[in-house]
């Protein structure tokens, strides 16, 4: 059932009354009187105008509204602030903030966000329909325009590369677009070789979708360049985030797609992509700015949208367009500019009210369907909360305790040294490179230290589902002493993933993130921090200033250990991400990701 407290009513059930109040025979529910108007369809800055709203749409934009205002009618001056639409993250997922719907809600809104369009891959991975649901319930209590995705890839490729909690198919698409207009469309298609080489599950998916009448996203990682991009385009799917250079926007643009920018907290693509519009000077119409992954703790630091916006100013785009590539595009690209995305009568009044400098995109007040909802950076709503489903909890089921014994790497020597390909983190980027290191071998198993630099990999299935588990080498954590970090949350089959140089701590600490039933344990020898994130294994049902407060001790732990990467507990995060170049781990073993496809390969030289 809809939440009805903030009325976001198809615009047939509003024509009547909007008419009726832009003519001023009924008085407007809301009325902003002189704002400098952030005008996203003509891309220009209206001075002196007012803004009447009815219930939860606009009735009346022009220079004297002063027809609309009754005795009922709430009354704001906004005395010369820019109102601008509220902003739209184009490609997010909540997940990945380690928050509830509910609170994502509560920490975007005071920053500008009004709604999203939300990939709940995660949790489908582990619960599959059943957590897609209920992540769409719960974002339909709250404020935000609240669009949904549902999953494409459950797994992310096949069953063959990586163990998941679920499987999601072409039957399971159409069923889950039929659960109402805000389910929106398929999320981002990563098995992309599986696109373009006719695999019959991607391609029913795709089917499915748009029959539906509905949109798919994309997740292309070959090169700009490859002959292949326009295959998959040729499938329906018009739109990408996995941009990293101008001349991947370029390519992307010039084939009809929306190329979506991404600043999120530990991948950092907008400096070099937006490049395609100030250095390149492509249109920007089919450009969008998103976040993708942003943690807690960058929300509480940084921002949202409102950060992405200020950076891509800052980096040379005027703010008119800035705000038209988190809003209006935003809007075009999912088919809803009849709803969201603009300040013009008969939309939904998500408004912004921004103080100061337009470039310092500073909201000092969030309208959302027609009611105040933040003001100054804080919450002024309250709304009932959501009952999380028990089936939600429980989700982690290791068979049997991790023990040191399952941590050793047998050489193919009894000593000296041996050549492993190993995992090498890029910081600030969702890729990794596949590096060749030379390890010591002791005794016919790996003997890996802080004194090598490099760190051990575990993962093991914890959808009980066999319960197998895979080990491999990672380079670049740079822990300074013996340490372990433990985790539920690993793109995106969200297996136990441990990390470390120290096999007892490795096993400590993936036994204790078991018994919490999810979220993050980082051990040293003298210290430890955890992260409870039990709904899933990757959400908190803490308040939202809890969970940053936790997520940032996360990281500071990670700091005082060596490990330096820039928000490094999401770059770790992904290194079991296996549709993403070049070499990843899963519980079935090392996955490389090339211009050939996606396989498992051996740790060592054959």
């Amino acid at each position: 059932m809809h939440n009805n407290t903030w009325k976001r009513l198809p615009m047939a059930d509003c024509v009547r009354d909007l008419v009726a109040t832009a003519r001023g025979d009924r008085k407007a529910s809301l009325v902003i009187l002189n704002v400098r108007l952030v005008n996203v369809l003509s891309g220009e800055i209206v001075p002196e105008m007012s803004i009447a709203v009815q219930g939860p749409r606009i009735a009346y934009v022009g220079k004297d509204v002063s027809h609309t205002i009754g005795e009922g009618t709430v009354v704001i001056d906004a005395g010369g602030k820019y109102a601008a639409p509220g902003l739209l993250d184009g490609h997010c997922h909540i997940e990945s903030t380690q928050l509830t719907a509910t609170e994502f809600a509560r920490a975007v809104l005071p920053l500008g966000t009004t709604g999203g369009f939300f990939d709940a891959h995660e949790i489908s991975n582990v619960l599959g329909l059943p957590g897609l649901r209920f992540m769409l319930e719960e974002a339909r209590t709250t404020p935000l325009a609240a669009y949904m995705q549902v999953a494409s890839c459950v797994p992310s490729t096949h069953p063959g590369l990586e163990t998941t909690g679920a499987y999601i198919g072409p039957e399971e698409v159409a069923e889950a677009l039929s659960w109402g207009p805000d389910m929106i469309g398929l999320g981002e298609v990563m098995n992309f070789p599986g696109v373009v080489y006719g695999d019959d599950k991607m391609i029913g998916e795709i089917e499915a979708t748009l029959r539906a009448g509905k949109y798919a996203d994309g997740h292309f990682t070959w090169s700009s360049g490859d002959w292949r991009l326009p295959v998959y385009a040729a499938s329906g799917i018009d739109g990408d985030h996995e941009c990293v250079s101008a001349e991947d926007v370029i390519e992307r643009v010039r084939l009809g797609m929306y190329a979506k920018m991404r600043q999120g907290s530990a991948w950092h693509d907008v400096a070099a992509t937006i490049k395609a519009h100030t250095e390149g000077g492509l249109d920007t119409r089919r450009m969008i700015l998103v976040t993708d992954d942003r943690s807690s703790e960058s929300l509480m630091n940084e921002g949202h949208m409102n950060f992405v916006v200020r950076h891509a100013i800052a980096q040379g785009v005027k703010p008119v367009t800035a705000f038209q590539m988190a809003t209006i595009n935003t809007a075009e690209r999912f088919g809803v500019a009849r709803d969201i995305g603009a300040i013009a009568p008969g939309l939904c009044a998500d408004i912004i009210l921004l103080d100061g400098n337009l470039a310092d995109v500073n909201v000092t007040m969030t309208i959302a369907a027609g009611q105040v909802v933040a003001e100054e950076g804080r919450m002024t709503a309250e709304w009932e909360p959501y009952a999380i489903p028990p089936e939600a909890y429980g989700t982690v089921k290791l068979g049997r305790p991790i023990e040191e014994r399952d941590l050793v790497i047998a050489a193919p020597q009894t000593d000296g040294t041996v050549e492993v390909r190993a995992i090498g983190v890029v910081e600030n980027h969702v890729e990794t490179k596949e590096m060749w290191v030379n390890v010591p071998v002791e005794d016919s198993a790996l003997r890996v230290t802080p004194e090598s630099g490099l760190c051990k990999m575990a993962v093991f299935e914890r959808h009980g589902q066999g319960g197998g588990h895979a080990l491999g080498i990672v380079a670049g954590i740079g822990f300074e002493e013996p340490a372990a970090i433990a985790m539920t949350v690993a793109h995106d089959s969200h297996n136990v993933t441990v990390i470390g140089n120290d096999d007892r701590l490795m096993a400590q600490a993936g036994n204790r993130v078991a018994e919490m039933q999810g979220g993050v344990v980082m051990l040293t020898r003298t210290g430890r921090t955890e992260f409870p994130l039990p709904v899933g294994g990757l959400m908190s049902d803490q308040p939202f200033e809890t969970v940053a407060s936790q997520s940032e001790a996360v990281s500071q732990a990670l700091i005082q250990s060596g490990c330096l990467l820039n928000n490094a507990f999401m770059t770790l995060s992904l290194l079991a991400l296996v549709v993403i170049p070049e070499l990843r781990l899963s519980d079935k073993g090392l996955v490389r990701i090339s211009a050939d496809g996606i396989e498992i390969v051996p740790l060592f030289r054959s």
